[in-house]
């Protein structure tokens, strides 16, 4: 069992949790993607920088912390206020950039026009706001108040997070690489909705890292 955090362990998380927080304003990101880097993308990731690191300082951050928080699998711990707000943000970057871009892929699909720079626009704040209300009452996993269903809820956290992050950076080198018809955009999603179904599924057999059934009072060891 792991009494303390290696300052490897811990220097590895910080930029996860970067990533997290630097995608929080989703249209800023999608100019990202879609035009290239510019000063305000520069302006914010320097506050993230500045931020998450007080934070890692403080051991504010899931894996930044000095000493595990969770030593055993569903125990009865209350789960801390930065836990509950970085998780929070994790699922927002999990699923608001793949359910908007799941929309346009389906109404490019259809129209064979991309609209995809509006929907950003338009319905990222939105789910935003969503999810960050199912995170606020502790309906999403690992942002209860307990840690006691810890076991199962890593399981979904990482199986999400193995899902969408491959389609995803599968869907954005199709994006560069094919080209923009109408035959190419529903290929690009077969693919999408293809990878998302086939690793999914591979996260509910415990196939894919940190996914893997978890039996109450386990230690934690990775």
């Amino acid at each position: 069992m792991r009494e303390r955090n290696k300052t490897s362990y811990r220097l590895a998380h910080w930029p996860i949790w970067i990533w997290v927080f630097f995608l929080a304003p989703g249209p800023l990101i999608f100019n990202l993607f879609a035009q290239g880097a510019a000063r305000a993308h520069l302006i914010w990731f320097l506050i993230v920088i500045a931020g998450t690191g007080i934070a890692a300082i403080s051991g504010q951050l899931p894996g930044v912390e000095a000493r595990p928080y969770i030593l055993r699998f569903c125990e009865d711990k209350p789960n801390p206020l930065y836990r509950r707000i970085s998780y929070t943000f994790a699922w927002n970057a999990v699923l608001n950039f793949a359910i908007l871009n799941f929309a346009g892929l389906i109404v490019a699909g259809a129209t064979g026009v991309w609209h995809l720079r509006q929907i950003y626009a338009y319905a990222y704040l939105p789910v935003f706001f969503v999810i960050l209300c199912l995170g606020a009452v502790g309906v999403l996993p690992r942002v209860g108040g307990s840690t006691k269903g810890e076991g199962t809820e890593r399981r979904y956290f990482y199986g999400a997070v193995w899902t969408v992050t491959i389609a995803q950076g599968l869907l954005l080198f199709l994006w560069k690489t094919l080209p923009k018809t109408h035959a190419a955009t529903n290929l690009k999603l077969v693919i999408f909705v293809a990878t998302l179904g086939t690793l999914g599924a591979a996260s509910i057999f415990g196939l894919l890292p940190r996914t893997r059934p978890i039996m109450a009072g386990d230690l934690v060891t990775d």
